[in-house]
């Protein structure tokens, strides 16, 4: 009941299925800006739990997208339902004597060349953060500004990098899909908190979009699309 991962297959997964998945374009985010742009995009080609393999991260932790569509333009999508924030860096959670810990700033600690501790052993996320977010990378930031933004700022990257480690600006978007009537997505909760921090930090805020999963079903009811699944997702869900 509370897995966000299977209520994005059964969402996300059935639409794609059923090649429905076009609905979406019909949906405006919380802000007013069409959730997917008309632009080209490779609908056939949908996939859920996408692995990125192009940011210097290592097996088993991997950026993973909970639905990616391919095109020209890119489209990433981070599912929530329960959840109480919208993903945290883990390193600030390690014990003190891992060689990963990190003191939640974004700084040279422990003797380390970088100042974070992924980037110092390989992970790319700095090398393209300050071209697409207004954050420095040559400066010590209080407090580590991926601190709770984390998982928001990996989709980011991974749709808006190609994979030869070159930038497209505007080559892709990520959308965060969450249940409205969770408080931690409504004002002042953390993930409401997290999203309007990296939303603040973008030099494009189109970059990130944000949109209920009550949006979605309302507009396949509205379409008619799939009846039998939106009956059983009111039953199940209550969406």
């Amino acid at each position: 009941m509370n897995s966000s991962q299977a209520l994005a297959q059964s969402v996300l997964g059935n639409l794609a299925l059923y090649d429905c998945l076009k609905c979406l374009v019909d949906i405006y985010d919380d802000e007013g800006i069409p959730l997917v742009d008309k632009t080209t995009v490779l609908w056939d080609d949908f996939v859920m739990e996408y692995k990125v393999k192009y940011l210097g991260e290592r097996e088993p932790r991997l950026t993973s997208l909970d639905g990616y569509i391919p095109g020209n333009h890119r489209i990433a999508f981070e599912c929530k339902l329960t959840e109480k924030e919208v993903g945290t860096c883990s390193r600030p959670g390690k014990e003190r004597t891992d060689p990963e810990y990190c003191n939640g700033t974004y700084s040279k600690q422990r003797l380390r060349n970088a100042r974070c501790s992924l980037t110092e052993i390989g992970v790319l996320y700095w090398q393209y953060i300050p071209q697409l977010f207004k954050w420095r990378a040559d400066m010590d930031l209080t407090p580590c500004p991926l601190n709770k933004t984390y998982q928001l700022v990996r989709n980011i990257l991974a749709v808006n990098v190609q994979p030869d480690g070159h930038i497209s600006q505007n080559s892709g978007h990520a959308v965060l899909i969450y249940d409205e009537r969770n408080p931690a997505f409504q004002n002042g909760g953390a993930g409401d908190i997290a999203y309007r921090e990296v939303k603040a930090a973008l030099r494009d805020s189109t970059l990130l979009r944000k949109c209920s999963w009550q949006r979605i079903t309302q507009q396949m009811r509205n379409r008619n699309l799939l009846p039998w699944l939106t009956e059983e997702l009111a039953r199940k869900y209550g969406l």
